[in-house]
């Protein structure tokens, strides 16, 4: 450890809290003279120093004292410039240092199986998008009317690692990192007010990137790539709602009124309602795509009293619930919409477990990779006996 790191620890997370140097140095119980030194890395703080300044961060005093492994292989990119990039940076390589530690520690570590499929895609460059996205569902094990009921079990379960984190700013969704940086890795903005199916999308996106671009992975890039996000929202498209399964839906829902017709495919496939109008609009000549949106738009405020806005999602999945691969429709009842626990990824949890109960790491320890308080981890384990 050193004064540097503790000093470029400080600036980053103060800047992430949105906090002056002053303001920070009142809530630890220093002069702003003394802080200015420790942020510029001119004094090695003192024990009671360090655990003020954690308190008043609210962070655990190891994040103060651990260096912060520079992450260069990730597609970070955004629609504007986020004041949290560095921050954000900084709890992945944390987190991917944690995975791939209990991993080791554990011995369960998950082989990738991308390598092959990326090696197949490049061989099949020249196919259109949809095809290569048929191609990736059929690595998964997906069938080729098959809904993706649990998308994080889906990447869990090749060995790829999935993290979900709250950035409040809808202008970044997520961000992926390649196998030489711990990865393949995908990380999801998981904050509250964008709906679970925009994250699922997201996720479905990062994967595009990893198969598609990885030559464009540097941290250094900030600015999105038109071109490659299209092409990873329409790999993430077809990724979810398979070409033939999706007109099937749409076609037999041509009945319903617009507004109804097009929750009833979203359901099926637990996506975005944008989703579907893209899908739909995907079919018409581009200058003619937007009449899909307006229609849609019109009918469902004269449906439901107001307009959708940037980010709405009307009601997540409901009523029904389509498991069979084969065509047919059980219905049941579903107590609620999509929520939070519609996208969970828990490979890392299993793997605390396991370890905290072969006594290879400590509770405490636990609670720190999980991020969470420790009597919110003694409570978790306690659920585990059950």
């Amino acid at each position: 450890m050193s004064d540097h790191t503790i000093a470029a620890n400080l600036l980053r997370l103060r800047k992430n809290k949105n906090l002056t140097q002053e303001q920070l140095a009142d809530a630890a119980g220093l002069s702003r003279a003394a802080y200015r030194n420790l942020e510029k890395g001119r004094a090695m703080p003192r024990t009671d120093t360090l655990k003020g300044l954690s308190r008043a961060l609210d962070v655990p005093l190891k994040e103060l004292l651990s260096p912060v492994e520079l992450l260069s292989n990730v597609r970070f990119r955004s629609l504007k410039r986020l004041k949290s990039r560095d921050q954000v940076l900084a709890d992945v390589s944390r987190w991917l240092r944690d995975f791939t530690e209990l991993e080791a520690l554990t011995g369960e570590r998950h082989e990738h199986s991308l390598q092959p499929l990326c090696r197949e895609i490049a061989r099949q460059r020249r196919k259109h998008t949809p095809e290569i996205a048929a191609l990736a569902r059929e690595h998964f094990g997906l069938g080729a009317r098959e809904p993706v009921h649990d998308i994080c079990g889906l990447l869990e379960s090749r060995g790829i690692k999935v993290y979900s984190i709250q950035v409040a700013n809808d202008a970044f969704m997520g961000l992926s990192v390649a196998e030489d940086n711990g990865g393949p890795a995908i990380i999801v903005n998981t904050w509250e007010r964008l709906p679970v199916e925009t994250w699922i999308f997201s996720a479905a996106h990062e994967l595009a990137h990893l198969l598609l671009h990885l030559s464009a992975y540097d941290v250094t890039e900030e600015q999105e790539d038109e071109a490659q996000e299209k092409e990873a929202d329409q790999f993430a498209s077809h990724f979810l709602m398979p070409e033939e399964a999706f007109r099937r839906e749409w076609d037999d829902a041509a009945g319903l009124p617009l507004v109804d017709r097009v929750l009833k495919v979203k359901r099926v496939f637990r996506a975005s309602w944008r989703t579907v109008l893209y899908r739909v609009a995907e079919g018409l000549p581009e200058d003619r795509r937007y009449v899909v949106w307006k229609l849609f738009n019109q009918a469902y405020r004269e449906h439901k009293g107001r307009s959708l806005l940037k980010h709405d999602e009307p009601q997540g999945i409901t009523e029904e619930v389509y498991k069979d691969t084969h065509g047919a429709r059980p219905v049941g009842i579903e107590p609620a919409g999509m929520e939070s626990h519609d996208f969970r990824e828990d490979r890392l949890s299993l793997l605390v477990r396991r370890a905290v109960e072969r006594d290879i790491i400590s509770l405490s320890r636990g609670a720190e990779i999980l991020r969470l308080p420790l009597e919110q981890m003694r409570a978790l384990a306690a659920t585990w006996v059950a």
